[in-house]
């Protein structure tokens, strides 16, 4: 007598020949059969709409579609969760081998065959509303303004539920591994002052200064008179606001300028340039720009400070979740290649200084309060913006703990004139 094959055993033999092996997870399927590892991770299809979004997109985009849109999930449970579940697929994809799909047309044409019979070819929802539909010339300004406009403006509130009071959107330094979010937000901020040899009355630029972070504690604590720059306008009033509040209307002004329109006179260049994680949104062609700016915006001999991500492996830019949901034309490259890019814009490099390790424990601190007001950032943006910035936050902690991504201080000066560098690093 004959045994029936459930839906997700099917499911399991349509895909396990890409896999070069068994399904390493727990499947659950949509009419509730099941398959796989039963110790692994559970994956749960939850709609038909999943596997077409999958076969439209194989890989991280089309998992990604199907996850913030609840097609397809990873529920907590018997010790998994989405990070140690995600993590349990890399290990299994890099023990295996697996660079992409393993497809030959016998493989391709049973599955067809197989994925027909149970109603599954079709066309594939509609993108999900929370993907950035951004159009118009790659890096126009008007199309950069829109692609910053879908992660930042999503409200002021929504980021202060994450981030640490001082609303730093960047990389800590963590001194210690047990310091809060906001002693390694100021321990950062402290840092690049320090490496920018910032004294009260020294003229500074905030090239992309986010909600002014940098540009207030300069001012507020190292007496820098501190021009920032943004095209965000949700952040600029926010700044503005913070300005108001402690008074430092004298030295801090914030400019809604793209940051190709931030280049000073000769006879007003600035004493010092930040700029802090910003060089990954200008784009690969773009790029040269952005240095040339931050070159000729600093007088001769000035320092000139950046902190940047970078990323290794098959995407050079923010790979296909990142730049389909959170931000639209994000480019990353090896960092090797960005020192090169920002040498030939004219500035002289004098130093380097890895965080990524830093970068894990500032994730981890965002997930937490993340996860802490979870409820309320529902109530803002809705539940599939939710599950796009926990799998953003998650995936993002994954890969810098696992070296694909990287972020790093370089410290510049531009040449013509004699630089203050001490000789000693300044942390």
């Amino acid at each position: 007598m004959s045994t029936a094959v459930s839906l997700a055993e099917r499911l399991a033999a349509v895909v396990e020949p890409f896999l070069g092996g068994p399904l390493p997870v727990r499947l659950r399927a949509w009419d509730g059969s099941e398959a796989g590892d039963a110790t692994g991770p559970l994956v749960e299809l939850r709609s038909p709409a999943a596997v077409r979004r999958l076969l439209r997109h194989p890989g991280e985009l089309g998992a990604a579609q199907a996850y913030v849109t609840g097609e397809l999930d990873v529920p907590e449970q018997d010790g998994w969760d989405l990070d140690t579940a995600l993590t349990h697929s890399f290990q299994v994809a890099r023990e295996r081998k697996l660079t992409g799909a393993r497809v030959t047309p016998g493989s391709v044409l049973t599955a067809v065959k197989e994925l027909r019979a149970l109603g599954l070819i079709g066309l594939p929802p509609g993108p999900p509303a929370s993907q950035a539909q951004v159009k118009g010339r790659l890096h126009s300004k008007l199309r950069d303004r829109r692609a910053i406009s879908h992660h930042y403006d999503l409200s002021n509130e929504f980021y202060s539920l994450i981030l640490d009071p001082q609303m730093a959107y960047s990389s800590g330094y963590h001194v210690k591994p047990d310091v809060s979010l906001e002693e390694a937000q100021r321990a950062k901020l402290d840092l690049v002052c320090r490496k920018l040899g910032l004294e009260p009355g020294m003229r500074m630029l905030d090239v992309g200064c986010g909600w002014g972070s940098l540009s207030l504690h300069a001012a507020e604590h190292f007496g820098a008179q501190v021009v920032g720059v943004t095209i965000a306008a949700e952040q600029k009033k926010f700044i503005d606001a913070r300005i108001a509040e402690r008074g430092l209307g004298d030295r801090v002004e914030i400019r809604l300028q793209d940051y190709r329109d931030a280049v000073p006179s000769p006879r007003e260049e600035y004493d010092a340039v930040g700029s802090l994680e910003m060089g990954e949104h200008v784009g690969q062609d773009n790029y040269p720009t952005y240095a040339s700016v931050l070159c000729r915006a600093v007088k001769p001999g000035g320092r000139v400070l950046i902190q940047q991500m970078s990323r290794t492996g098959r995407w050079p830019g923010g790979g296909p979740f990142i730049e389909s949901f959170i931000a639209p034309d994000m480019y990353m490259r090896p960092v090797g290649e960005t020192v090169a890019m920002l040498e030939r814009g004219g500035l002289e490099v004098r130093d380097v200084h890895a965080l990524r390790e830093h970068y894990v424990l500032t994730v981890a601190g965002w997930l937490e309060r993340f996860e802490a007001n979870v409820e309320r950032l529902t109530e803002l943006v809705g539940e599939e913006v939710v599950r796009v910035w926990r799998l953003y936050l998650v995936g993002g902690s994954m890969a810098f703990r696992d070296g694909r991504m990287g972020v790093d201080q370089i410290l510049m000066v531009r040449p013509g004139a004699a630089h203050t560098l001490p000789g000693e690093r300044a942390g």
